[in-house]
C-alpha cells in the first residue's frame, strides 16, 4: 500500500457574496477532487489546537502526526533545519521576511503601513542581493542572517531571547507601530533596514517595473531548536517531502524524511505543479518510498493577497495539474494506495490571514471506495457529520490499511 497527502495550503475559506455565497473552493472548477469525493470519506478536521496561533507551522506538524502542543518550538527553527543552519541549545532563530512598507517621507518608520508581506513574491536572486546589504550594513554583533527562498529568510541570534512577534501577513494595510518588537536591537535593525533598502538599486528597478519594493526586514516566528521523533520510526513508513517552502522542508529534515527538490517549484501561483506530481509518483513507484507529502503554497499566498480570482485559479491548477496527474499515474500502476487531500488551515479572502477553523478533508482508498459526497468543499464536509478534533490523529486513520 502507498500513501499520499496532497495539501493545498490555506485552500479553505469562507462564503463570499461576490461569488454567490460560495467559498473559493466551491467556486473553483475541480473535476478531479469532485470525482474522488464521490468515492471517498469526507469530513472536517481541526489541525490547530485550541489556544494556539493558526500558523502553517502548527497545522502542518499536526497533518504529519506531531502534536503541536508537544513538539512546536516556533516557526523559524523548523525553517533553520531546512536551510541547514546549526542551532545551539541557547540560540534563537527568527523568520526574516522582506516586506513592502509605505514610503511616506512625512512619517517616521513606526507610522508606515505594511503593504505586502512578500514584496510581490520577490525572486530569490533579488532577495539575495538585498540580504548581503543587510549583512554588511544592518546586522549587529551576535546576529547571523541566512538566505532562504523568495521573501522568506532567517535571522539567528546567538544566546538570544525568545519573544512573541507578529506575522506580517496578519496585519496587512495596518500601521506597524503597535506590532514592532520590544527588543531594542531587533527594532533598530528593522528601522535601519528600511533606511538602506528603500533606495537600493534593486528596489528602484523593481518600482520602475511596477513591482513592490522589498524595503524592510520584518522579524517574527522566534523559537529554539526543535526535537521531532523520526517519522519512519514513528509510523513505519519511509516518506518524502515535496514542497517549495523552507518550513515544510524543515519539518521533513527534523523528522528524517527525504526532501525532494523540484525545479521551478517556488511557492507561487505559477509553481511547477506537474513537476511536483511527477516527483511524488517517481518516489512511490520507482524509488520504493511508502509515503509522499506534496505541499502546494499557492492557495495560501493568493488568500493573503485577497484575490478571489487568483485563489480560485490556484485551486484549479492544483486539481488539474497535480492531483489528476498523481491519480492517473497511481491508477495506471495498479498499486493500491490511499490518498488524503486537505488544507492545513483556512486563509479566507476577507481576512487575508489564517484562521483556526476546521478544514475539509477527502480520504480516498482505491481498494475500498465509499459512498461519498457530490463534491469536495467546506459545505459537504460539514454535512458529513464527521469531525476529528485532534488533527494530529488523522494520519493514523490514513495509515490504518
Amino acid at each position: 500500500m502507498k500513501y499520499i497527502i496532497i495539501l493545498g495550503d490555506g485552500m479553505a475559506g469562507e462564503p463570499l457574496e461576490c461569488i454567490g455565497g460560495k467559498t473559493t473552493l466551491e467556486q473553483a472548477l475541480t473535476p478531479e477532487m469532485d470525482r474522488l469525493a464521490k468515492m471517498s470519506e469526507i469530513g472536517l478536521v481541526s489541525m490547530v489546537p485550541e489556544g494556539m496561533a493558526p500558523g502553517s507551522d502548527t497545522a502542518n506538524l499536526s497533518v504529519l502526526g506531531y502534536n503541536p502542543e508537544v513538539y512546536y518550538t516556533g516557526r523559524s527553527p523548523l525553517e533553520a533545519l531546512s536551510i541547514g543552519v546549526g542551532m545551539e541549545e541557547d540560540d534563537v532563530s527568527f523568520r526574516c521576511n522582506l516586506v513592502t512598507l509605505t514610503e511616506d517621507a512625512s512619517l517616521p518608520y513606526e507610522d508606515q503601513r505594511i503593504v505586502d508581506h512578500s514584496s510581490d513574491e520577490i525572486n530569490t536572486r533579488d532577495a539575495g542581493v538585498l540580504l548581503e546589504v543587510l549583512k554588511e550594513e544592518v546586522l549587529k554583533p551576535g546576529f547571523e542572517l541566512y538566505r532562504g527562498t523568495s521573501y522568506r529568510h532567517l535571522l539567528l541570534w546567538k544566546n538570544g531571547h525568545e519573544m512573541e512577534l507578529t506575522p506580517p501577513h496578519d496585519i496587512l494595510t495596518n500601521q506597524i507601530r503597535e506590532y514592532l518588537p520590544g527588543d531594542p536591537m531587533l527594532l533598530a535593525m528593522m528601522k535601519e533596514s528600511y533606511r538602506v533598502l528603500k533606495e537600493h538599486p534593486v528596489n528602484l528597478k523593481r518600482k520602475a517595473q511596477g513591482l513592490r519594493p522589498a524595503n524592510s526586514a520584518w522579524f517574527w516566528g522566534a523559537g529554539k531548536r526543535p526535537k521531532l521523533p523520526d517519522f519512519q520510526e514513528k509510523t513505519g513508513k519511509r516518506g518524502v517531502m515535496i514542497s517549495a517552502v523552507d518550513l515544510l522542508k524543515g519539518i521533513a529534515a527534523g523528522s528524517g524524511m527525504k526532501i525532494v527538490h523540484v525545479e521551478g517549484a517556488d511557492g507561487g501561483l505559477h509553481t511547477n505543479y506537474e513537476g511536483k506530481a511527477q516527483a511524488a509518483v517517481r518516489a512511490l513507484l520507482d524509488e520504493g518510498y511508502d509515503f509522499a507529502y506534496i505541499h502546494v503554497e499557492a492557495p495560501d499566498e493568493m488568500g493573503h493577497q485577497g484575490s478571489v480570482e487568483k485563489k480560485v485559479r490556484a485551486i484549479e491548477f492544483l486539481d488539474q495539474r497535480l492531483i489528476r496527474i498523481v491519480r492517473e499515474a497511481m491508477d495506471a500502476s495498479g498499486e493500491p494506495y490511499r490518498l488524503l487531500i486537505l488544507p492545513d488551515h483556512p486563509t479566507p479572502i476577507a481576512a487575508r490571514t489564517h484562521t483556526a477553523d476546521p478544514v475539509p478533508y477527502l480520504l480516498y482508498d482505491r481498494k475500498r471506495p465509499e459512498n461519498g459526497a457530490e463534491s469536495y468543499c467546506e459545505r459537504t464536509a460539514v454535512q458529513s457529520g464527521r469531525w476529528e478534533k485532534n488533527g494530529y490523529h488523522l494520519i493514523e486513520h490514513l495509515f490504518e490499511y
